[in-house]
């Protein structure tokens, strides 16, 4: 699968591009010199097979979500992300971890974040929002051009264009077994130019699992879905390697890369 397709290359795309890896320079640094960055490590290092063997679910965000009943998550093992917790006026389900790495969404969405009440893991260009808190652990993001799957996530990791590839590569690191993606629909109504910032002007946001995931005059950005694919690629074969086994119970989910399991079949 080709990583770029040449009608997505335009000037605009490159000096981004370029922009992000200049101003990710004295991240880069920090992460390599500073304290902050070494205790972090540390802290980082305490969840090595925490959970060896065991099963858990990784929830993506889209349109899907919101027609799973999600009940019976509440005594699984389960990584919410992004903007997650606005299901949680309609539901009981809490997430065990919390995962966001998109500069975006940490700016524009840093008090509802800071209000969750579990582990939370956060890129680490946005530790001057959060701050050092016992709840938060920092991952370094790589702004490389092609991605790789990280089996130490106190190294640097790769996002995959997706916090869904992070969350898996958090779900090696603890030693999980077995992963269920529910909620990855990998389709998005809204076309664009992967990764371009984009300011939101409907209504309603279609993209995810409720209207206003990304409210009016909010910004956000187009997917990268081949990225993700390869991505994907890359974690079920080191997971496969390894013995361990992804798959996908999204409800009309279109990800092509795992295995489709049934959602009411997981349960008996």
């Amino acid at each position: 699968m080709k990583r770029f397709s040449f009608s997505e290359i335009n000037f605009q795309r490159v000096t981004s591009a370029l922009l992000r890896r200049v101003l990710d320079i004295p991240h880069a640094w920090a992460w390599s010199l500073s304290i902050q960055a070494y205790q972090n490590r540390e802290r980082l290092s305490h969840f090595k097979d925490i959970h060896a063997g065991k099963r858990c679910f990784i929830l993506g965000n889209g349109p899907s979500l919101a027609k799973m009943d999600l009940t019976p998550l509440k005594d699984e093992f389960t990584f919410g992300a992004n903007r997650i917790y606005l299901l949680f006026n309609e539901t009981d389900f809490r997430p065990t971890y919390y995962v966001s790495i998109n500069e975006l969404v940490l700016q524009q969405f840093a008090d509802d974040i800071k209000a969750l009440p579990f582990p939370k893991f956060l890129n680490w260009n946005s530790r001057f929002l959060f701050g050092k808190r016992d709840d938060i652990f920092y991952l370094r993001i790589k702004p490389n051009l092609f991605d790789s799957f990280t089996k130490d996530i106190t190294r640097p990791i790769s996002s995959g264009g997706t916090v869904t590839f992070v969350a898996l590569q958090l779900a090696y690191y603890m030693g999980f077994s077995e992963v269920i993606l529910i909620g990855v629909d990998h389709n998005f109504v809204d076309k664009g130019t992967p990764n371009l910032t984009a300011t939101r002007m409907a209504d309603r946001d279609i993209n995810h699992f409720h209207p206003n995931y990304f409210p009016k005059g909010y910004k956000w950005q187009f997917p990268d879905l081949v990225r993700s694919e390869i991505a994907y690629q890359l974690a079920r074969r080191v997971f496969e390697t390894s013995g361990r086994r992804i798959a996908d119970a999204t409800i009309g989910g279109q990800c092509p890369v795992f295995e489709k399991v049934e959602w009411t079949a997981i349960f008996g």
